[in-house]
């Protein structure tokens, strides 16, 4: 049986030595909720490939507030590129929001496909950009409502793990306005 790793490297042009490669430096990881993988200003040392479980990035104010920047769920590759890239501090916080399955894989494997595979590294960077397109599509073209169904018919039951802080942050929606909306489509059968 293939690793899904192994899958998703295929998937995005892999040959058979580049996947036998990061499937040999790739460490399991099994996290519990919460767990903290890449703080704010840590530089990223690792990629995180989730084979199961739900993942948040969240920025961290001056005052300590949470904002929500993406959900990740599973067969996810989590790559921190504006760290990698600049060989900064990650300029947010990535942890689990429920138990995890987990691979790494070494930052300087990710890096080295720039060179040695660029196919595949050009299709991982494909695959944010538009990733992050889509997003921009589904914040700006969307009411919050049925932004609101996309994104917990996506989530399917992992949206149980998701705050309703975190939640009303990633929709830009005020916490009186999720609530007011979750109230709104309850009573409406929706």
């Amino acid at each position: 049986m293939t690793s899904p790793l192994a899958q998703f490297l295929a998937l995005h042009g892999a040959d058979q030595a580049t996947i036998d490669q990061a499937l040999s430096l790739a460490e399991p990881l099994e996290l519990p909720t919460r767990h903290v993988l890449i703080n704010q200003g840590e530089l990223a040392s690792q990629a995180f490939f989730l084979i199961d479980g739900l993942c948040h990035t969240c920025y961290i104010t001056g005052d300590g507030k949470s904002i929500s920047k993406d959900f990740f769920w599973e067969q996810d590759l989590l790559i921190g590129f504006e760290s990698l890239l600049t060989d900064e501090g990650s300029p947010y916080l990535l942890e689990t929001l429920s138990p995890c399955l987990i691979q790494t894989l070494p930052a300087e494997l990710i890096l080295g496909w720039r060179q040695d595979m660029p196919g595949l590294y050009m299709a991982l960077v494909e695959r944010q950009l538009l990733f992050r397109e889509q997003k921009e599509q589904f914040m700006r073209l969307y009411s919050p409502a049925r932004r609101y169904a996309l994104f917990t018919d996506s989530v399917g039951e992992l949206a149980t793990h998701i705050t309703a802080p975190q939640l009303a942050s990633f929709l830009n929606l005020s916490l009186s306005q999720l609530d007011s909306l979750q109230r709104h489509l309850a009573v409406s059968g929706k």
